[in-house]
């Protein structure tokens, strides 16, 4: 149904999107998702012309719409768009909203409008505000009125932009509850969503995008669970990560103390923190500089793990037989859940997994 190729967008010497290639087949529905500030809505602008590519091709049922003399109006109707902010008709009621696209653009009656606007108004579950006023409702409300008033133009295809993203979180479930169930009567969706568990269950395919690009893509299970590409496997266990190297003898404790403390302050509890800080100094009193000390968090599962990188051989508290101080040994086990040691590319490397506490 959508097939792109060689896409790019500039802004000025801003470079938004780089050379993106994809395919959308109908009845398909496919969520977008990546760090913000990466293009996935400039993306999804560019593919109903809201901005107008630098470059490339997009091709809707088979036709050029980026080609001189091209019916972009007709070509538009196929696709809805709803927007982050509602964008309703202030003065117009519930209804009116749904009626006017149709009868100004589709030719439909009246009468021929406001019976689909009710069916419509069904199908969201908001058949009792039809006469209300678009701020008489929640906003919630207002996007499920949003849904219903592309729907009204009949279009092949939906694009969301982050739907939800304006919505307080009570309200995000009766928007993404009407979306799965447009997923489920066929309609071809492409969706720019924040909200990964949704993301998951409702698309065919994802397209996770960072720096212009569509840097992987695959069904739910392929990018949820197995990721190939480590900017992939990062954004969706959430890892946060701070690094510190230390040069040699002399270096300065405290400083590192300090920044341990401050990263690890924004993502865990102060319990946690207080063990990591203990953790660090007892493994930290134990090695020869130079090596380098990370921690990372991964909010997907709520874990931490400590990893230390040295060209030389770590001292290993958790390896039998290793010399080795038994009581600052013995305090970084109480700490620590699971332990592994290896060789990558030439270094050595000790990772530890930390208890829940």
């Amino acid at each position: 149904m959508i097939r792109v190729t060689g896409l790019s967008k500039k802004f000025d010497q801003l470079t938004v999107l780089r050379d993106i290639t994809c395919e959308i087949n109908d009845g398909e529905v496919i969520s977008i998702i990546g760090p913000s500030g990466t293009g996935k809505s400039t993306f999804l602008r560019c593919l109903n012309l809201l901005e107008k590519p630098t470059g490339g091709h997009i091709f809707i049922d088979g036709e050029d719409i980026m080609v001189k003399g091209a019916n972009i109006p007709k070509l538009r109707q196929k696709m809805g768009m709803v927007f982050q902010s509602f964008n309703l008709y202030a003065h117009l009621t519930v209804l009116e909203n749904l009626t006017l696209g149709p009868m100004k653009l589709l030719g439909k009656t009246k009468g021929e409008s406001e019976a689909r606007g009710a069916d419509l108004l069904r199908l969201v579950g908001l058949s009792d505000k039809a006469q209300n006023f678009p701020d008489e409702l929640s906003g919630g409300q207002k996007q499920r009125v949003a849904i219903a008033r592309c729907l009204a133009m009949d279009p092949e295809i939906l694009l969301f932009d982050e739907p939800t993203s304006a919505l307080d979180p009570t309200m995000v479930s009766e928007v993404l509850a009407v979306i799965r169930r447009l997923a489920k009567e066929g309609m071809t969706m492409v969706i720019v969503t924040h909200e990964m568990e949704f993301s998951k269950n409702v698309s065919n395919r994802v397209f996770y995008m960072d720096e212009g690009v569509i840097f992987e893509e695959g069904t739910p299970g392929q990018i949820f669970d197995h990721p190939q590409k480590e900017k992939t496997k990062a954004f969706i266990n959430r890892i946060r990560g701070f690094e510190y190297t230390v040069e040699t003898e002399t270096y300065d404790f405290y400083a590192m103390n300090g920044a341990v403390k401050t990263f690890c302050e924004k993502y865990l509890p102060p319990k946690m923190v207080r063990n990591i800080l203990l953790l660090t100094e007892e493994l930290t009193m134990l090695q020869t500089p130079p090596y380098t000390l990370a921690v990372e968090y991964f909010e997907k599962k709520d874990g931490v793990t400590i990893t230390l990188k040295s060209d030389t051989a770590l001292v290993d508290p958790f390896k039998e037989g290793n010399e080795t101080d038994e009581i600052s040994a013995a305090i970084i086990r109480n700490y620590v859940e699971k332990a592994t040691s290896a060789r990558q590319n030439g270094r050595y490397v000790l990772v530890m997994e930390l208890r829940a506490k």
